[in-house]
């Protein structure tokens, strides 16, 4: 797992950077910036909250021996799922006889917590990377539970589907964007004191570029560095005209930490990286926008080898958690 390493001169003294992960899950992330110096400015995009309904979650979890796979795609879902487990008398032991598969360590780690062991893990932490690992593995007899974000992306569905399984896609728990800390941090845009911007699923992309108008988004572009966790959530922000400057190879919360240091590390203290390039740029050396790595989470949603955390937001189009 990619750590930030200490060093006597922290390569983050003097940058102020954003997060914008859900308020529950920013702690992590923003531990390892301030270990690199970093001033981090908490503004949540996205807030994570129950679905519309739980009938179609309660439904599932009491039919639970019908299917042979269930899917997880966050620990969102894993969360939820504990919670109406909860509600509804039952618990884990309930999954006994079912084959799981988790799109990423951090999601294994926290059904490991409950007792369930993940007997799929991909190499590549996104939808992609589930569909290779089942494929071969899901036959048109099996029957397949996905509790993950309402309003998610549909090609995890799509892939199962073509390989023949019958698949019951519930809602475990929706996201919304998030507004806390916005004029704090407009203020903070306008007054040119933000040295970076952190995006770690597609819907805190989305979310954040929709708090501003185009007008306000190109006037802090030519002097903020934009991160992204990997190429899904890259490919968000650029819709928006927000190029990524940082992405790690390993799509995970340690590794775009480590990323940042890195680049920061390159750009002399009170340098502008961006300037350099004339205003949007173009990705920094070793950081490539839309490289296709090892795999960013299909929830928002995320590598090369494998780590712990991929992010847990259920970001609804990708997710590495």
């Amino acid at each position: 797992m990619a750590r930030v390493q200490p060093t006597e001169e922290r390569p983050l003294d003097g940058r102020t950077i954003v997060v914008t992960r859900a308020a529950a899950q920013a702690q992590r992330f923003t531990q390892l910036l301030e270990a690199a110096g970093a001033r981090v400015l908490e503004a949540p995009a996205i807030v994570i909250a129950p679905p519309p309904s739980w009938e179609p979650l309660d439904a599932a979890l009491a039919a639970l021996d019908t299917y042979t796979w269930v899917i997880f795609t966050s620990v969102n879902g894993v969360a939820m799922v504990d919670r109406r487990l909860a509600a509804r008398a039952l618990a884990w032991p309930a999954f006994a006889g079912r084959r799981v598969a988790a799109i990423g360590p951090a999601t294994a780690d926290a059904l490991a917590e409950h007792g369930v062991r993940a007997d799929l893990v991909p190499d590549e932490y996104r939808a992609e990377g589930l569909i290779e690992g089942l494929r071969g593995v899901v036959t048109p007899a099996d029957r397949v539970l996905l509790p993950r974000a309402a309003q998610t992306r549909d090609v995890l569905v799509t892939e199962l589907r073509r390989l023949g399984a019958q698949v019951n896609e519930v809602p475990a728990y929706a996201t919304r964007r998030g507004e806390a800390g916005t004029a704090r941090l407009r203020d903070a845009l306008a007054a040119g004191t933000i040295d970076a911007v952190t995006f770690t699923s597609s819907s805190t992309a989305r979310n954040f570029a929709e708090l501003f108008t185009e007008d306000e988004r190109r006037a802090w572009l030519s002097r903020v560095t934009v991160a992204s966790i990997g190429p899904i959530t890259a490919a968000t922000a650029a819709e928006y005209g927000m190029t990524t400057d940082v992405m790690p190879a390993e799509y995970t919360i340690p590794a775009l930490a480590k990323a940042l240091a890195d680049y920061f590390a390159r750009v002399p203290r009170g340098g502008n990286p961006r300037a350099k390039r004339g205003g949007r740029g173009e990705p920094s050396e070793g950081a490539p926008t839309y490289r296709r790595g090892r795999g960013e989470p299909s929830e928002g949603a995320p590598p090369h080898r494998r780590g712990r955390g991929e992010p847990p937001e259920g970001a609804p189009t990708q997710r590495r958690v």
